[in-house]
């Protein structure tokens, strides 16, 4: 026969590193995810770095030609305005006139080169006096026209952009033409000392760009322990599978107090729905003591909790990593088989301590017979043997003749027995009648044995009574359902307290107060509402001279209409 004890729920292991993490390496998944990343943004910052120096060095050759002719183009439309030079330009002598001064205007603008020419392009001036009178090289239609003109052209002095702008006389006939120019080699120059910023500044950037993907890379590989994407992703799955093939229930709750993961075993223990990551405890239905314990994140380790429909074993325990609370675990167990069981081992116990005493009880008649026989008292010997048989023979006879059901008769004698060494009276109600009814045994002796238990606690801890304390049980079978009720002359429960009654953790016993329910201090009543609750019945409480519990359980399948 295999074992119906349902197996201890460990506590969780305590979050923290692998002790090895080649345990999911692979022979295809040598580089970690973090040194992957570190080499796509490596990468990433080349490919942006790179070309945005090329960009930038290029605006800054578009930005130096700029300047340089717009130099030279101020310069010229200033200098063909200028009458001195109008007028050097009619004197006798143009070369001689224009030469130190026009030198000296190149110079001031840092200009490559100034010439002053005829309109057929005869030069007056030129930085090489050797070139002065020659023809100038370079395009001048445009400005014999009247315009200016712009143009790279390779002259004496190498390679230039230079500009050209016409010379008018008052009249407005063309006096002459005047042309600026600056070499490529100097603007080559300009360009070349801006790159060398730009690309200090681009490498700049990108050591602090390398030195973050560093960093960030080693913090990655910290968090993922080395792992690639071929590991993570293995380790994400077989973590899944495990967590749902488990045979206990776990639940792991976020630190803000939502479900990250319900695994199936701890869905069917619940009969809670499907419920994404993310959702509140409260999607999952439970009930609210254990509903407050899985909002709590409070260590636990053992408690019991019973639902509707089962008795739960739950261990509790925080998710740490490196000091931080990630959250905590909720290992759940079917704990309602052991307990059914247990409640069938316990009136076993009972029927047996019972038996124990009767022995007792009879070995300490006969030997008083006995000495009244020896000493002669044969009329006191019969009174006493017949008197003291016929208590017990009435209470095995009523238990016998009410209760059909082999195992809640013996619980019933064994609770007598029980009763009767704290000087309670157990007896069974006049009319009681319970039939074999097909419901489950352990639970008839789980609901009826807890309430015995907690009638002769009330009754032997009730003070004042008028009355020698006493329990009283009875039972029928009223239109398919099994009606049990216990009463007692206890205290009795006050209206405000019933429902606290029948929750876990509550009890009227005081720390030195007699536990032999093998169910722990407080249990008996949450686990009786939890049974009744499960076998789809009700309960009923009321005051009447002490307590009075009425337990309706439905019986499928009986005839209709068997009363008492």
């Amino acid at each position: 026969m295999p074992s119906t004890t349902p197996r201890r729920p460990h506590a969780p292991r305590r979050a923290g590193r692998p002790a090895a993490t080649g345990v999911w390496s692979s022979a295809g998944d040598r580089n970690s995810f973090a040194s992957q990343l570190l080499v796509i943004e490596v990468v990433l910052l080349l490919a942006v770095v790179v070309p945005s120096w090329a960009l930038a060095v290029n605006a800054a050759q578009n930005s130096a030609r700029a300047e340089a002719i717009s130099r030279a183009r101020t310069l010229v439309v200033t200098l063909s305005h200028d009458d001195a030079l109008i007028a050097a330009v009619l004197g006798p002598d143009p070369a001689a006139a224009l030469a130190e001064r026009v030198e000296l205007l190149r110079a001031a603008n840092s200009i490559g080169f100034l010439v002053v020419m005829t309109p057929a392009g005869i030069r007056y001036t030129h930085p090489d006096p050797a070139q002065v009178g020659q023809k100038f090289q370079g395009t001048i239609a445009g400005a014999q026209q009247g315009r200016i003109t712009v143009e790279d052209y390779t002259g004496t002095l190498g390679r230039s952009v230079r500009v050209v702008a016409p010379v008018h006389r008052p009249d407005g006939s063309l006096a002459a033409l005047v042309s600026a120019g600056v070499p490529l080699t100097s603007i080559s120059a300009t360009v070349r000392a801006s790159a060398i910023q730009l690309g200090l500044l681009a490498l700049g950037a990108l050591a602090v760009g390398v030195l973050s993907a560093v960093l960030v890379s080693r913090r990655l590989r910290r968090q993922t322990y080395g792992l690639g994407p071929l590991g993570l992703a293995r380790l994400q799955t077989y973590y899944d599978a495990l967590l749902h093939s488990v045979g206990s229930g776990l639940v792991l709750v976020g630190h803000d107090r939502t479900v990250v993961l319900c695994n199936d075993e701890a869905r069917r223990l619940l009969d809670a729905p499907l419920v994404a990551a993310g959702a509140s405890i409260s999607a999952l239905g439970v009930e609210a003591g254990l509903g407050e314990l899985m909002s709590s994140g409070r260590r636990c380790d053992g408690e019991v909790f019973a639902t509707p429909a089962r008795t739960l074993v739950v261990t509790q325990a925080p998710a740490r990593l490196d000091g931080q609370t990630l959250g905590w675990v909720t290992t759940l167990a079917d704990r309602t088989d052991l307990v059914r069981l247990t409640g069938e081992l316990d009136s076993l116990r009972s029927f047996t301590e019972s038996l124990s005493a009767r022995a007792h009880e009879a070995d300490n008649r006969l030997h008083t017979v006995s000495v009244l026989v020896e000493i002669g008292e044969y009329e006191q010997a019969v009174g006493f043997a017949t008197a003291t048989l016929a208590v017990s023979q009435a209470l095995s006879e009523s238990v016998s003749a009410a209760i059909e059901e082999p195992a809640l008769a013996a619980l019933l004698l064994g609770k007598a027995a029980q009763a009767l060494e704290r000087g309670v009276q157990l007896t069974v109600v006049p009319g009681t009648l319970v039939p074999v009814t097909g419901l489950a045994p352990g639970d008839l002796v789980v609901v009826v044995g807890n309430l015995i238990d907690n009638a002769i606690d009330a009754a032997a801890d009730g003070e004042g009574a008028a009355q020698a304390p006493w329990v009283r049980v009875g039972g029928s079978l009223r239109v398919g359902t099994l009606e049990l009720e216990v009463a007692d002359s206890g205290p009795g429960l006050h209206p405000g307290i019933v429902r606290q009654a029948f929750t876990r953790g509550w009890t009227t016993k005081s720390a030195g107060a007699r536990e032999d329910s093998p169910h722990g201090r407080g249990l008996g009543l949450a686990l009786v509402d939890g049974t009744v609750r499960r076998l789809g019945g009700t309960i009923e409480v009321q005051a009447v001279h002490g307590s009075r519990l009425i337990v309706r359980l439905p019986v499928p399948g009986r005839d209709r209409g068997l009363a008492r």
